[in-house]
């Protein structure tokens, strides 16, 4: 059975990989042999055009550095389009035109980390703001997928007293700006490699596979933990979308709670690994149909079974007859992803649940919060409750010389370039593996 048409649908965009090898900070913009020089100055006052803004610095972190990076409120890849619609982070760089065609530079093997000094007016519960820390050595490194990256780290203060809304918009748009003023140093270059995606080209003969998406929402938060286009996402039903959107930066997170190991950073996001899975498989072992964005949390049973069969019913209009089912979150949030590989299921839908686990600390616990019957396909990315203890670091970057290992009020600080004993991951960015971005094996015991 063939794919339902959709105009969106055929959209093509080429990916230029730009590796990037080293990073120098400079007095020119330059991108030569893997070698990215970047204006130290010229960024900075970029930066500090953002009156909430006090100060801020940057310094680069390398693999293997004994190095910590606290306050990290996100992580973004460096990217412009340089043929197509829009530009890339349509709705917040700049005006809301649809992306996914075209050409896309990619800075690949780096990243900018926004590193924030930000206290929050909520102080407490799911929606309290978040930073993570992330160690380019040791046994930290082993688990992140960013410690094998190198970074432009971003590091800087805002003006005290900011609602979190208001902050999340000065964080992003500094991380943004930065992130796509280092990719136009690709301009007029060629790539190392050109990698094309689209959708079209499908095999009757092949079974059509989509990618359902649960996005955790906190509709009393003033930012719901994701944005389409710049527009977060609150009390919308399930949305489709083309995977080449997400390339070209149109979902986005909060970036005053995405320092948390089971949240996505908009790194994740521009390289989501089983929308880069599906479409190697794409005319081969399946036809991939696209990406449905499916609002998850509702606050109650009722809402929850709607959300379901909302995702359900969408995912049978578009013709799939198997679907992954992966999520963001925790808590609750885990019953309407389980409500929804059951509705789903009922539909006449296969489903693939990709989630990680719990467990506890020895792993002897449940690893799942909630169970439907219908789940009888589950992968698991490892554990989130496993303890850690991370050494000592001889380098800090970042605003936080002192951080809170546990965000509740009266957490008691400890050192940032001390010895660490973290009881979950979580507090780790990249700790978590939340969509099967590591390398995962099956074992016969």
């Amino acid at each position: 059975m063939g794919g339902l048409k959709l105009t969106n649908k055929n959209m093509k965009l080429e990916i230029a990989e730009f590796p990037v090898k080293e990073i120098r900070l400079g007095r020119r913009f330059s991108y030569e042999n893997q070698v990215l020089e970047v204006d130290e100055t010229a960024l900075i006052d970029l930066i500090l055009q953002d009156p909430r803004i006090t100060d801020t610095t940057l310094a680069v972190a390398t693999p293997g550095d004994k190095t910590r990076i606290t306050g990290i409120r996100d992580i973004v890849e460096p990217r412009i389009k340089v043929s197509g619609n829009g530009q890339v982070f349509p709705g917040v760089l700049g005006p809301i035109e649809e992306v996914g065609d075209g050409r896309t530079h990619r800075l690949s093997g780096m990243t900018v980390i926004a590193a924030a000094e930000y206290e929050g007016t909520i102080r407490a519960g799911t929606t309290v703001q978040r930073s993570a820390i992330l160690d380019m050595s040791g046994p930290g490194a082993e688990i992140s997928r960013f410690s094998a990256h190198l970074h432009l780290v971003l590091s800087f203060r805002i003006v005290p007293g900011l609602a979190e809304l208001e902050a999340h918009t000065v964080i992003q748009l500094a991380e943004y700006k930065i992130a796509h003023r280092l990719a136009q140093t690709t301009a007029g270059l060629s790539p190392e490699k050109i990698v094309t995606y689209e959708l079209g080209n499908q095999d009757p003969d092949l079974p059509n596979v989509m990618l359902l998406q649960g996005c955790i929402t906190d509709p009393q938060h003033v930012h719901s933990g994701v944005g389409y286009y710049g527009l977060s996402l609150r009390d919308s039903m399930a949305t489709f979308l083309h995977p080449n959107e997400l390339f070209d930066g149109a979902v986005t997170v909060d970036t005053t709670r995405s320092g948390r190991g089971y949240y996505p950073t908009t790194w994740d996001w521009q390289n989501h690994p089983l929308v880069l899975g599906l479409y190697e498989a794409h005319g081969r072992s399946l036809n991939f149909g696209g990406v449905i964005l499916q609002r998850i949390r509702f606050e109650t049973h009722h809402g929850k079974e709607v959300g379901a069969q909302n995702a359900a019913r969408l995912t049978k209009a578009l013709r799939a007859h198997g679907v992954l089912v992966t999520w963001i979150g925790g808590g609750n949030a885990f019953v309407d992803v389980m409500f929804t590989v059951r509705a789903c299921e009922r539909s006449g839908i296969k489903t693939t649940l990709v989630t990680y686990e719990n467990g506890g600390k020895e792993g002897k616990e449940s690893p799942v919060l909630f169970y439907v019957p219908e789940a009888d396909a589950v992968v698991s990315t490892g554990s989130l409750d496993r303890p850690l203890d991370l050494p000592a670091m001889e380098r800090v970057i970042g605003p936080y010389e002192e951080i809170k290992i546990f965000p509740f009020p009266g957490a008691a600080p400890v050192s940032a370039q001390g010895a660490l004993s973290l009881e979950a991951r979580d507090v780790l960015m990249g700790g978590a593996d939340i969509w099967g971005q590591g390398a995962w094996q099956c074992v016969e015991y």
